[in-house]
């Protein structure tokens, strides 16, 4: 698995998702000195928002030519799929791509006081979410487990960065069927 740059993001960051990923994944996270750039197509001037698809369909590219099991773009972006006013990311059920967006996982987002361990825990949390998508989870109905939705920034606060029992094991069987 490869993080990949989509745009200007912060070692500081890169560093703590992929020793964080690799500890809880227990599986090997690289992080690409590539930096993609964002699509000038993707940005919607109306909005003032990025179109996801276009960013996840660049890192999906960026995993196929570079012959990428998975990749995971994270980009200091605000981001929205069609029929949500935002989305903190988006992935390929079951492929090699997900991206992450940090703008809205900041505090400074709702002017509350900046916490670099809050904003990190809250990347991290829907890094694994996004990740569980490309791994075949479906969001999942327990409040606490990482691959439930998140409809708000409250959400992603009240799950945990863990996989509840149900979705280990469906990544257990995901993982040993590919492995």
């Amino acid at each position: 698995m490869v993080l990949v740059s989509v745009g200007s993001v912060g070692e500081r960051v890169l560093s703590y998702l992929r020793n964080s990923l690799e500890s809880k994944l227990r599986l090997p996270v690289e992080v690409s000195r590539d930096v993609l750039s964002v699509p000038r197509s993707a940005y919607d001037w109306r909005r003032g928002q990025y179109l996801s698809s276009e960013i996840l369909r660049l890192v999906v590219s960026y995993a196929l030519v570079k012959g990428i099991d998975r990749a995971l773009g994270i980009a200091d972006l605000d981001a929205y799929v069609s029929g949500l006013n935002f989305v903190f990311g988006e992935a390929v059920l079951g492929g090699r791509g997900a991206v992450v967006y940090l703008a809205r996982l900041r505090p400074e987002f709702y002017s509350l006081p900046p916490s670099e361990g809050l904003f990190l825990e809250r990347a991290l949390k829907e890094c694994m979410h996004e990740l569980g998508h490309t791994f075949g989870l479906r969001h999942c109905g327990n409040p606490l487990c990482v691959m439930h939705f998140s409809n708000s920034i409250a959400d992603t606060d009240r799950k945990l960065a863990e996989y509840c029992n149900a979705c280990r094991s469906k990544l257990a069987r995901f993982l040993e069927e590919v492995g």
